[in-house]
């Protein structure tokens, strides 16, 4: 009778406390996305470099700063001629086109840094959506090993009862009761698992995710492709390559700028001063003012050495070789990522043949032959491990299936992930 007590106390306690680790607060798709375009902390950082290369369009455009230039002298500290006062104006006229040249090649930069945001945000979205569907699939391996261990803790029931009635031994009796403490850690050791992969969330939305209960169904990542189609929207929506051809614009300013740098300016300067009475007796002379214009022009032995436009033009045919590449990594990847999902999609196919479906009336009958006393408690734990194994894997292959198609649309550049 103690025997049997600690049996049902055992049962009756884990039921307990599994119930209550159910108790979570929910989290859905379209809500935890939101908050990781709102919150994320590392696109919050990355906004701001599109922030700074727009404020440098402004200082790309500011003339030269003009100089004033004030002077006074004594023009005879002995011999009493007189003081000089003057002052002048001077500004420095860009020519060649830099003003414009600037403006021009920091637009780029701007278009570029937002073609790169656009790029951040394509990759954390799908990075963002693979964290949810690995803590989905937490939660369904979960969730299985729940179901197992309830179905073994009512066989343990079962069976402890059967043994007071004297229907089976009491090795049998003990073993459902260990095989049911064995599944019950694997629960344990699940639960930690899911709450791991809950808790990586939060790196997406900035906030702790502790607690959260993700919610969602693994059986809606199915669409229909044709790889060629897949290959002409790439090369249109990726940010990437959009960025890499933005960035062979802004190579070509960049030459542009420089070659405009490699004109001339001229230094332009307007002034006045005034000369007092010199009262000096061998050469007196009255008040005298004096206007002054002035212009200077630089000597550029500095064009002899072109280094700076030979750099400029060695980054465009750069970038324009980075763009290339692109173009060609970009047909591999969405060419790889178009087979691994057609290749999970084959492998689902195998699923919805009935395989689970038939692995659970197998193990329903092998219980019930077991409860009738016709099949042995072996018979029933191997069952009960072969349906185990399949659901786990059907729901690891769910996840997978999802996370191919979330890598074929990072990799083609679009989006329609709901669920």
């Amino acid at each position: 009778m103690k025997f049997n007590f600690l049996i049902i106390l055992f049962c009756t306690v884990t039921g307990i406390f599994i119930k209550a680790q159910t108790e979570q607060e929910p989290i859905y798709f379209n809500e935890y996305l939101k908050y990781v375009k709102d919150k994320n902390l590392g696109l919050a950082a990355q906004k701001y470099n599109v922030s700074m290369a727009e404020a440098s369009i402004l200082t790309a455009g500011i003339f030269p700063d003009p100089q004033i230039e004030m002077e006074t002298s004594n023009n005879g500290v002995s011999k009493d001629m007189g003081y000089t006062v003057g002052g002048a104006v001077s500004w420095t006229l860009e020519l060649g086109g830099k003003r414009k040249a600037r403006i021009e090649m920091a637009k780029n930069e701007a278009e570029y840094s937002r073609l790169q945001l656009q790029d951040y945000v394509r990759n954390l979205f799908a990075d963002a959506t693979l964290g949810y569907i690995e803590a989905l699939k937490a939660k369904a391996l979960l969730n299985v090993q729940k179901e197992s261990y309830q179905s073994m803790l009512t066989l343990a029931k079962s069976d402890s009862i059967r043994y007071r009635l004297g229907d089976i031994s009491k090795v049998t009796s003990q073993q459902t009761r260990l095989e049911a403490s064995s599944l019950l850690n694997e629960v344990y050791q699940l639960e930690g698992a899911q709450q791991q992969s809950v808790t990586a969330l939060s790196d997406f939305i900035g906030s702790d995710c502790t607690g959260k209960d993700v919610s969602g169904n693994l059986n809606t990542f199915n669409r229909n492709f044709i790889l060629n189609d897949l290959i002409t929207q790439a090369f249109n929506e990726r940010a990437d390559l959009l960025a890499s051809k933005q960035n062979i614009n802004t190579a070509a300013s960049r030459v542009k700028l420089e070659k405009a740098n490699r004109v001339i300016d001229l230094g332009l300067s307007a002034g006045a001063g005034h000369n007092t009475v010199a009262n000096n007796e061998i050469a007196p002379s009255p008040a005298v003012n004096t206007v002054k214009f002035g212009i200077s022009v630089p000597l550029k032995f500095s064009n002899h050495r072109n280094a700076d436009l030979k750099i400029a033009e060695i980054g465009y045919s750069q970038a324009e070789t980075e763009y290339r590449q692109i173009e060609n990594n970009i047909r591999m990847e969405v060419t790889q990522a178009y087979q691994q999902y057609t290749s999970v999609q084959k492998q689902l196919q195998q699923f919805d043949n009935g395989i689970l479906k038939e692995a659970e009336n197998i193990l329903k009958g092998i219980t019930y032959s077991y409860q009738r006393g016709e099949s042995s408690i072996l018979e029933v734990l191997n069952a009960q491990r072969t349906f185990n194994e399949l659901r786990q894997n059907y729901f690891q292959l769910l996840a997978e299936n999802a996370s191919a198609l979330i890598e074929l649309e990072r990799k083609t550049g679009i989006w329609d992930i709901e669920f």
